[in-house]
């Protein structure tokens, strides 16, 4: 049944990978590794357009959604996950559903991958909406309880992109822009989250960022909305502002204090100098973006 995937196919270059020390055997995966940005960059044109759609379905007020199950799902959890604390984003902007729920973020469950009933379930009960945007995400590209919930995106009118290792996978077919790093055969046969799981962190890096920098959470290449709530991150926050800004250190935490904690606001007071309440206003009619907010 799964013979013909090109994810559960036999890897030559690793045939004998259990009779070599552990430096070939690391050399080997290394060389395989190496192959899979090649793979991610040749996808990029669809991973352009998905970006294009997804920031536009949010200027409507839409969502993203991700959907999967094992490997495939955690990677969709972890990525949404680490958006609101990068970016600044609110945390119902990108959501990641996986197949049994949380239980199955550190236990594997896989056992419930295979319903799709319940996949159309799962989103619905996300609070899923025609104006959202879903992202399938399937190394096999066969996944049911993906399928499903692509169905059921696709029954309400929604966009959705299907993420696959397979050529001509049916959820490259089911969904309306198509992402499919061909990743090549694993070096242990079938285990996907090997490059494959790296293929589709590689493209939920690219779809989360360039989403967030169309959006405006990014100035230059800074992380303008970044939240400082521990050290590290209050750290971060007056460097950045030190950068953007063109301030020394002392003078980069006077303005983040001053501007309440926030990254923006504190660049526009310095570089446009005008106190909180005027760079707070420059900002919202900018739509958040600094540059513009900088511009006026």
């Amino acid at each position: 049944m799964l013979d013909h995937l090109l994810t559960e196919q036999p890897n030559p270059a690793s045939a004998a990978i259990d009779t070599v020390s552990t430096e070939a055997a690391l050399r080997i995966i290394n060389r395989e590794d190496a192959k899979v940005a090649e793979a991610v960059e040749r996808v990029i044109p669809a991973i352009a357009r998905a970006v294009d759609a997804i920031a536009d379905a949010m200027a409507r007020g839409g969502r993203l959604f991700y959907i999967g199950a094992g490997t495939s799902g955690r990677l969709g959890v972890l990525d949404a996950a680490e958006i609101p604390p990068t970016f600044g984003a609110p945390p119902e902007l990108i959501t990641g559903i996986i197949a049994g729920g949380e239980a199955a973020l550190s236990r594997a469950t896989e056992t419930s991958e295979d319903d799709p009933a319940t996949g159309a379930r799962d989103l619905t009960k996300s609070g899923f909406t025609a104006r959202d945007v879903l992202v399938g995400l399937a190394a096999s590209g066969r996944t049911p309880y993906v399928l499903g919930a692509i169905a059921e995106a696709r029954r309400l009118s929604a966009l959705t992109v299907g993420v696959s290792c397979t050529s001509d996978s049916e959820l490259a077919g089911a969904a309306a822009i198509a992402i499919t790093p061909l990743v090549g055969p694993e070096v242990i046969a079938g285990s996907t989250r090997l490059k494959s799981g790296t293929a589709q962190k590689l493209v939920l890096n690219m779809l989360s960022t360039a989403v967030c920098i169309r959006l405006g959470y990014v100035y230059g290449n800074l992380m303008v909305n970044v939240q400082p709530k521990n050290s590290k991150l209050a750290d971060r926050a007056r460097r950045i502002i030190a950068a953007a800004a063109e301030v020394s250190p002392e003078r980069a935490a006077e303005l983040l204090e001053a501007s309440g904690g926030r990254v923006a606001v504190a660049i526009v007071m310095s570089r446009k100098g005008c106190a909180r309440n005027e760079a707070e206003r420059l900002l919202a009619e900018a739509g958040g973006r600094v540059s513009a907010a900088l511009a006026e």
